[in-house]
């Protein structure tokens, strides 16, 4: 074990990742799964974003006033 945590493990750089190809496979199916790649992106993202702004840590879904 080299890391005892997140705060000390090198996270991957957009630099340092490599070359990802997608390719979408027409199955005769009717279309579904496409779009759900970046959802578990979604809450990380918006939740960061009201940290920043104000300053207060989101810890539960769904986001409330």
């Amino acid at each position: 074990m080299q890391q005892s945590n997140f705060h000390d493990y090198p996270a991957l750089r957009m630099r340092e990742a490599p070359h990802i190809e997608v390719h979408f496979v027409d199955s005769g199916d009717s279309p579904h799964g496409m779009g759900e790649g970046a959802l578990p992106s979604i809450a990380p993202a918006v939740t960061n974003a009201i940290f920043v702004a104000t300053g207060r840590r989101v810890r539960r879904l769904p986001v409330t006033a």
